[in-house]
């Protein structure tokens, strides 16, 4: 069995088992949030012998000033460091993202090419615009001169109901563990506004950059998100230069790896990183090509 390669105690590691245990699924949860969103996803990517590495993002998991300190670079090089942990027990690498963990797949996918086999990017936020979101919260970008003239460190967005979770039951229980104050379990109540001038950072400098993406892409979003609009999937859809796979979510809102249609992400997830598996010792091209042929047998669904 390959050794636990986590470094702190919400990272989670699920080695893999047969034919696809060489291929790893490198998950990265969202701004404010913990790597327990993204568990559900890793046990099912396990169950179909992927080995899966959870990632906990630099700041997250404490108190508000923890993540208050860090900056997007500081997220980016969690990524980056947990791509090279995970590299060393696999061939193959696919990296999976939620809502800003999308965002900062895909900058390991531009960053590093050599690295990334396929990127999975759920419920992309490169901006805060879904039904949901208070019309202020879209004037984030007049924070910058705040953080030059030490305004704002303690002060934060809250969160607004539905919270980003369409089930009602779910809901209710992921609000009461964010209300309690353990962080580690269901993360910060609110996002900082130093951390929403860092995101829009990162956001700005992916986005220039989606061009530089050649691996294949699996988007899945829910057209009723509350928290990001369809537009951030589709810019991805029209900018990156690998092949894209387009799946739209009918049931769920924001947290599509926990809401009503998370078995469904998962079954897509598996789908996409078993046809990154088949395209092992291939090149970019030919993987892309193997990646495609079986995208396009009727898998594809938007």
């Amino acid at each position: 069995m390959s050794p636990d390669i986590c470094i702190t105690p919400h990272e989670f590691f699920l080695p893999g088992h047969g034919a696809h245990a060489s291929t790893g699924v490198l998950l990265v949860h969202g701004l404010t949030g913990t790597p327990n969103e993204m568990r559900l996803l890793g046990k099912g990517l396990q169950r179909a012998g992927f080995t899966v590495y959870g990632v906990q993002l630099a700041g997250h998991c404490g108190t508000q000033e923890d993540l208050v300190r860090t900056r997007w670079q500081d997220w980016a090089a969690t990524v980056h460091a947990g791509a090279d942990r995970l590299r060393t027990q696999v061939d193959r690498l696919v990296v999976m993202g939620l809502s800003m963990g999308a965002v900062l797949a895909l900058e390991l996918a531009e960053e590093r090419p050599e690295v990334v086999d396929g990127v999975g990017a759920l419920s992309t936020m490169f901006w805060h615009d879904g039904w949901s979101i208070p019309f202020y919260t879209r004037l984030s970008f007049l924070l910058r001169p705040f953080r030059a003239l030490g305004i704002g460190r303690d002060r934060l967005f809250m969160e607004q109901p539905p919270y980003g979770i369409k089930d009602e039951a779910l809901r209710k229980r992921v609000v009461e563990q964010m209300q309690s104050g353990d962080s580690a379990a269901a993360g910060l109540p609110g996002n900082p506004w130093y951390s929403i001038i860092e995101m829009r950072a990162l956001s700005d400098q992916v986005r220039r950059q989606l061009g530089r993406v050649r691996a294949p892409c699996l988007v899945v979003h829910a057209t009723h998100d509350d928290i990001s609009s369809l537009a951030n999937a589709r810019l991805i859809e029209r900018k990156v230069q690998g092949p894209v796979e387009m799946v739209l979510l009918q049931d769920s809102y924001h947290m599509i790896t926990i809401d009503r249609e998370r078995r469904t992400v998962t079954a897509r997830a598996v789908d996409f990183a078993t046809r990154i598996a088949a395209a092992r010792g291939a090149t970019l091209p030919q993987a892309a090509d193997t990646y495609a042929h079986g995208a396009n047998d009727g898998s594809l669904a938007t």
